[in-house]
């Protein structure tokens, strides 16, 4: 068969398969039915489609070999990609070799004049790929948000590539060091803005592994990031002497054979020879299972409540320290009336039978201001006969006791999720704020703190990190620096049915354990809870889907390791040097014009 009729046989098949996976999931969604893992299908049939269709159109003009192969090294790019992040195979190690692939690809466009549009386009194919089988998820929210953030992101990772193609074609001397630092670059920059999206940050694919990657306690997941690019560049020029020489330079592989092997080896010596450092509390972590699509915003908060102390009554008891309840748990309610609040008075009387715990929860809530109290950055108006009533929403979490005099302890979550908590760039994109209000939204999003936090009226200190907050390393540390001695994930990840993404999310508290050597105890409200250590185990975990509570201890450690104190240290110091090079890479592009 001819490669034309090829690509638009194989296309016509996959817009079928896209077609019927949506009507599919069109009539689950009619139903209150969830997709799973259906989004996946569809995407990647949809994606497959619209590329077969271009290739079949651009083989119809003119027969083009090469344009084969390009997009053979860029799908194979995209699926080492997709294999080796968390997910499917616990095998990170593909990441290694993931990029070989693409940076073939960009040595021929480097080699035969190719463009900078050809990178953008072949390298956007494969961060597509790698973006949709890692993250299509999302899509369970909803498909726009699934759609915009798999599309956007891999326009960045893109933009990314092809500015490293302009600056490897202007100082090819630097060889793949500016590819190195602006990606770095990018990674950090994707943690420190509104429209953040960090998931896919390399370092992240070894959460599966946190026996291998102990030393992040001193880089950081971009530790993580940096080994993938080296190697991945080590091997790829390892290829080109191959292809050269007919053979294997051998101190070359052995190079690289130590280079994988000797950091991981080094890591589970450190592994099994640490020791958990602190003392111990007592925690109790309470699985509710209320689905969040259709069933927990509908169902009573009374009888939601009961339910919750069903499940703590059959492992809490005199010698519970912290109990621990998922993100937005309750509300919404009013900050200044949380003492008489009829579902806080509940659960106060029940933590009167245990007057030693304390209990630590999610929460929706709002502030009203007062006529002369200066408004908030995320004020919303509520406009009233009596006169306009302004307040502030904002999803947070509480300290509570049985002792009615020790108040409640309140914490705001911080880092929030582009979209449904926060519209990006607000401030520039003021303009369309009648739209958004006409729609029903708001652009104000939801109210946050400056920093970080801590719960101290129980017997340590206790960082409270709500979802998202849970993604962010150097954000993290934040808790720690203020002291804490243990950190507590409240989240709520049904929102994106039983898929890779609430796993994904479990093994990233891994990380953020080895980073700063905290204990970590993870309620959630569908799964997955569980209690992590100070090295990364995941402990008691508890499975998707079900009514469950475990207990078990946390150590107490108050030693600070160097990436609490330093950071992102290789990210801000890759910073740096992509303002080096994008200086230089202009510079010498203008002197080239005549």
């Amino acid at each position: 068969m001819a490669r034309k009729q090829y690509f638009l046989l194989s296309s016509m098949i996959l817009l079928l398969i896209a077609v019927a996976t949506g009507i599919w999931m069109w009539q689950r969604f009619q139903q209150q039915l969830l997709w799973g893992y259906r989004p996946l299908l569809f995407l990647l049939s949809a994606w497959g489609f619209i590329v077969l269709l271009r290739a079949w159109l651009k083989e119809k003009k003119s027969a083009d070999p090469v344009h084969a192969k390009r997009l053979a090294l860029s799908t194979l790019s995209g699926l080492l990609l997709g294999l080796g992040f968390p997910g499917f195979i616990p095998l990170p190690i593909v990441l290694f070799v993931a990029f070989v692939p693409l940076l073939a690809l960009e040595r021929d466009l480097h080699n035969n004049g190719g463009t900078r549009r050809q990178a953008f386009r072949y390298s956007y194919h494969t961060f597509v790929l790698w973006n949709i089988l890692s993250t299509y998820w999302v899509a369970n929210t909803a498909m726009l948000a699934g759609l915009f953030a798999i599309m956007v992101n891999a326009v960045f990772m893109s933009l990314v590539f092809t500015v490293a193609f302009q600056s490897r074609r202007i100082m090819p001397k630097l060889g793949y060091v500016s590819l190195m630092a602006y990606w770095m670059a990018f990674e950090y920059l994707h943690l420190n803005w509104e429209l953040t999206w960090p998931w896919l940050t390399l370092g992240n694919g070894f959460a599966q592994w946190p026996f291998a990657v102990q030393w992040y306690e001193y880089t950081g997941v971009f530790g993580g990031s940096l080994w993938v690019w080296v190697l991945n560049i080590l091997i790829f020029n390892l290829g080109l002497q191959y292809q050269q020489a007919g053979k294997l330079p051998t101190q070359k592989m052995l190079q690289i054979i130590a280079l994988v092997a000797l950091p991981i080896l080094v890591s589970i010596v450190w592994y099994f020879n640490y020791k958990e450092h602190g003392k111990t509390a007592n925690v109790v972590v309470v699985q509710p299972n209320y689905e969040p699509h259709y069933e927990k915003f509908d169902i009573p908060e009374s009888v939601q409540v009961e339910r919750f102390l069903d499940l703590t009554r059959q492992q809490a008891d005199s010698l519970t320290d912290y109990i621990v309840y998922p993100e937005t748990s309750f509300g919404l309610v009013e900050v200044d009336d949380m003492n008489e609040y009829r579902t806080f008075n509940r659960l106060r009387d029940f933590l009167k039978e245990i007057p030693k715990a304390k209990l630590i929860c999610g929460i929706d809530a709002y502030h009203i201001f007062a006529p002369d109290e200066p408004h908030s950055e995320y004020v919303r108006e509520q406009k009233r006969e009596a006169g306009s009533m302004f307040y502030e929403i904002f999803n947070g979490a509480v300290e509570l006791s049985g002792n009615e005099q020790e108040g409640i302890a309140v914490y705001k979550k911080s880092k929030l999720v582009p979209g449904p908590e926060i519209f990006p760039f607000r401030h520039i994109l003021f303009f369309m704020t009648p739209l958004v209000d006409k729609l029903g939204g708001t652009t104000a999003g939801l109210a946050t703190q400056p920093e970080r936090s801590v719960f101290e009226a129980g017997k340590t200190k206790v960082g409270p990190a709500i979802c998202y907050e849970s993604v962010f390393g150097e954000y993290f540390t934040g808790y720690i620096r203020k002291g804490a001695q243990t950190v507590f994930i409240m989240t709520n990840d049904g929102w994106w049915d039983n898929t890779a993404g609430h796993r994904q999310h479990l093994w990233f508290a891994s990380l953020r354990a080895i980073e700063t050597r905290r204990a970590i105890a993870r309620s959630a409200n569908t799964g997955i809870s569980a209690f992590v250590t100070q090295r990364g185990d995941i402990k008691q975990a508890t499975l998707y889907g079900e009514q469950a509570v475990i207990k078990g201890t946390v150590a107490l450690n108050d030693k600070i390791t160097f990436y609490v104190v330093w950071g992102d240290m290789i990210a801000r110091i890759s910073l740096f040097m992509t303002l080096l090079l994008l200086i230089n890479t202009i510079v010498k592009v203008r002197r080239t014009k005549p």
